[in-house]
């Protein structure tokens, strides 16, 4: 099986040379100095390596057994979840009130990225619990906080979120579970949910779901649904567990991938629940958390592929086949290895610059997130909100393609299970379907976020680039190489977006034929702004003189890649959505 090293260096490279978190002027910032940020990463890297990686296969082949009502994880998921616990990493970015250690999202953005890379169907148990936290923190009753807040930041507890049912996925509105008030303020939950992650496991002695269920008599549709509190065990006065709540596993999915993760049909025979937040506000609370838990999946999507790309680049050096068109290069061998022909180069660069580009652009979402939060900065808030769809649609579909290719890498023996390389793409696959299917996030995109605030955010994405280029003077290789590509995507995307302002009113078919494009357009250019800002920091570490130029050097020349190779996607996509909507909707429905 592939082994996995996490990527200290470069994410360092993105936090302090790129992002420079140090002085980016947000809220607690000032304390990741690189000796702690690497201190944090390194010991990420080895649980990573040592303890999840190892277990990556054994989730995979065993899976999770429903016995007796209980969920039992595969062999040695409970021990690394009690290492986690013990390390504190349940609670890297949590409030220091609640047992927390108060780090920025940021921070916990690229350590989740090690975990995920290392064991995405291991991580989720712990992602699940930090979106519930959030959930609960934003909009819990002090009582509730309380109560809930410091054992899942512990790890003591983990949490689980609720939506889906069998008839309803993406229209909540459609819902049926309902939560009937009882005597002393709480509900009595009943009906069934469905894909609920890590639903019924033995990582823990409670699990804290959180469920969107109807109260009778409410609004119709989306606007009656609300949001509750409902333990597996409820919960006594002094913190103790009492009786087990009224709510079981049925049954486990069997799933395509990411096995290790425990994705339950949840029922619910009038359980136990409590009011998180106010009647008839569920989807508020719930989009409280969004952004976060989007992004979060884009990180997956991305994540999955580095380890891949890893596993790709080691068979690349070390497989011999064929000879170099220019002329042997292992003379002494009866082959030269993979790397040295053309294709395989072209398929290792287009990982490479993929995984880099996107953790750059991840981590810079991130950091929005915490200046939003941390400096209450509403200009923050409005840009990641418009980039949270493209974050979510562009890299998960975009990190599915690079384990693919990277499977690809092996040639047949990627296409045997013990290499490892299907399981990457087994498990990267729910990325883009989870957390709102891509072609949602694509029509959120156009139809919701696109024209928000009078387009001030997606104008203020624009002036963003103008500005950074304007910026970097002239330097003539960097803007012929680097430089002018970006500036020409731009100007394809607001192109785009002039189309989608001009005729999406009168015909909206005009524009949402277009959507899931203009996602993709939209996150090449993202891509290819977080490229400009990498080659722009190794351009000038160079020129200041480096220790480690091979580094910057590797930087200059996969940017280039990118912006000749990759970036020119845009305007095919460009020409796609000025096509409009009328060759996509002209076939009958009865004719397909």
């Amino acid at each position: 099986m592939p082994d996995f090293n996490a990527p200290v260096r470069d994410l360092e490279f993105v936090l302090h040379e790129v992002l420079d978190v140090e002085h980016a002027g947000i809220e607690g910032y000032d304390a990741l100095e690189p000796d702690l940020t690497r201190a944090i990463l390194d010991e990420a890297g080895k649980l990573a390596r040592d303890v999840l990686a190892p277990l990556n296969p054994v989730g995979d082949q065993q899976g999770c057994q429903l016995e007796n009502g209980v969920v039992r994880t595969p062999d040695g998921f409970t021990d690394a979840y009690a290492q986690m616990k013990a390390g504190g990493w349940t609670g890297l970015d949590c409030d220091p009130d609640y047992g927390g250690q108060g780090m920025p999202y940021v921070l916990n953005t690229a350590v989740g990225e090690i975990f995920v890379s290392a064991n995405m169907a291991f991580q989720i148990y712990l992602g699940l619990t930090h979106g519930a936290y959030n959930a609960i923190h934003a909009h819990g009753s002090d009582a509730q906080k309380a109560t809930y807040l410091p054992r899942m930041v512990s790890g003591d507890w983990t949490g689980t979120m609720n939506l889906t049912e069998p008839h309803c996925g993406t229209d909540l509105g459609l819902m049926r579970t309902k939560a009937e008030p009882q005597d002393g303020g709480s509900y009595a939950i009943t009906g069934q949910k469905i894909f609920i992650s890590a639903g019924e496991h033995d990582l823990t002695d409670n699990i804290i779901h959180l469920v969107l269920a109807k109260i009778p008599d409410g609004p119709e549709g989306i606007k009656g649904v609300s949001l509750f509190i409902v333990p597996k065990f409820l919960v006594n006065e002094d913190g103790s567990l009492g009786n087990r709540n009224a709510v079981t596993c049925g049954k486990i999915e069997e799933k395509m991938g990411i096995h290790g993760n425990a994705t339950c049909v949840m029922n619910y025979d009038g359980a136990t629940g409590y009011l998180l937040g106010a009647e008839h506000k569920g989807m508020r609370a719930m989009f409280t958390m969004m952004n976060e838990a989007r992004l979060g999946v884009g990180l997956q999507g991305y994540a999955q592929a580095e380890p891949a790309y890893q596993a790709a680049l080691d068979y690349a050096r070390e497989r011999l086949q064929g000879r170099a068109v220019t002329g042997d290069e292992n003379p002494d061998g009866p082959a030269d290895p993979l790397i040295v022909h053309p294709d395989i180069r072209r398929n290792l660069l287009d990982q490479k610059s993929f995984v880099e580009g996107a953790r750059a652009f991840t981590l810079w979402g991130a950091q929005m997130i915490d200046k939003a939060r941390r400096n209450q900065d509403e200009e923050a808030e409005a840009m990641i909100s418009l980039l949270t769809p493209v974050l979510k649609g562009f890299l998960t579909d975009q990190g599915f393609e690079m384990t693919i290719q990277a499977q690809q890498v092996f040639g047949g023996h990627g296409y045997i299970e013990e290499t490892g390389m299907s399981q990457f793409a087994r498990d990267a696959r729910i990325a883009m379907i989870y957390e709102g299917a891509n072609g949602v996030q694509a029509l959120d995109l156009v139809g919701r976020k696109l024209g928000a605030d009078g387009g001030m955010p997606m104008m203020a994405f624009f002036e963003m680039i103008k500005a950074f280029i304007r910026d970097q003077g002239e330097d003539e290789a960097l803007a012929t190489s680097i430089l002018d590509p970006l500036k020409s995507a731009s100007k394809d995307l607001q192109e785009a977006a002039m189309f989608f302002v001009q005729n999406g009113v009168k015909n909206p078919n005009e524009a949402l034929s277009g959507s899931y494009d203009f996602m993709h357009l939209f996150g090449h250019v993202g891509l290819g702004y977080m490229w400009a800002k990498m080659a722009v920091v190794a351009t000038k570490a160079l020129a200041d003189g480096t220790g480690d130029p091979a580094f910057y050097e590797a930087k200059l020349a996969t940017a280039r890649f990118y912006m000749a190779r990759r970036l020119p996607a845009v305007s095919m996509h460009k020409a796609r959505i000025l096509s409009g909507g009328a060759t996509v909707m002209a076939l009958d429905a009865d004719h397909f």
